[in-house]
C-alpha cells in the first residue's frame, strides 16, 4: 500500500518536473497574470467555468481571487459560472446542456474581460462554445487544458496545456498554476 502512495507521488512529481521544462507553458502562466493584473487596473472582471473536477477548480480559482490568496486584501471581482444551481438547470432543461457557460457568457462577460475555461481534456462541447462567443464579445480566451489541449486550444488567446495523460495529475497541475497565478496578480497589485 505504502508504494502505492509513494508511486502516485512520483506520478505527479514527474508531471511537474515536465512542466518545468515547457517554456511555452511557464511564458503563458506569465501571461495569464499580466492579462488578470491589466485587466483588474482598468475595472475589468474574471469569469472561470469548468466541468465535474474543473469546476470546482473554477471555484477554488475565484474563491481565491474575491476572498484573498496570501494577502489581506480587498477582494478582486471573479466569478465561477459553476455555482448558480438554477442558472445552470434552467439554461439546461431550456436549451441544452451545451449552453450553460455559452449564456452566461452573452449575460455577463463585456470586452476585455478575462474567460477562463479549465478542462483536462479541452473537448467540453459547452466550454468550446462559451469561449468562442467569448472572442466574439472581445474578452481575453484563457484555457487551462489538458493532453494535446483538444478544441478549445483553437479558441484560447492564452492556452495552458499541461502534456500529461493521467487526469488526476493534470488537475494537480492545475490547481499549482491557480495558486502561482493568484500570487502574481496579488503580488503585483498590493506590492509596498
Amino acid at each position: 500500500m505504502k508504494d502505492k502512495v509513494k508511486d502516485c507521488f512520483l506520478q505527479s512529481i514527474e508531471c511537474k518536473k515536465k512542466i518545468l521544462e515547457d517554456n511555452i507553458l511557464l511564458d503563458n502562466v506569465v501571461k495569464i497574470a499580466e492579462k488578470i493584473i491589466e485587466a483588474y487596473k482598468t475595472g475589468h472582471r474574471v469569469y472561470i467555468c469548468g466541468n465535474g473536477g474543473s469546476a470546482a477548480d473554477s471555484q477554488h480559482f475565484a474563491a481565491e481571487l474575491v476572498g484573498r490568496f496570501i494577502i489581506e486584501r480587498k477582494g478582486l471581482p471573479a466569478t465561477a459560472f459553476t455555482t448558480d444551481s438554477s442558472i445552470l438547470t434552467a439554461i439546461g432543461n431550456d436549451y441544452g446542456y451545451d449552453t450553460v457557460f455559452k449564456r452566461q457568457v452573452e449575460a455577463l462577460v463585456e470586452k476585455d474581460d478575462i474567460f477562463i475555461v479549465i478542462s483536462t481534456s479541452g473537448n467540453s462541447a459547452n466550454l468550446v462554445l462559451a469561449l468562442n462567443e467569448a472572442k466574439k464579445i472581445g474578452a481575453t480566451t484563457i484555457g487551462l487544458l489538458g493532453k494535446t489541449g483538444g478544441k478549445c486550444k483553437e479558441f484560447c488567446d492564452i492556452p495552458v496545456v499541461v502534456d500529461w495523460t493521467n487526469t488526476p495529475n493534470i488537475q494537480e497541475a492545475h490547481i499549482t498554476i491557480i495558486h502561482i497565478i493568484c500570487k502574481m496578480v496579488e503580488d503585483k497589485l498590493y506590492e509596498k
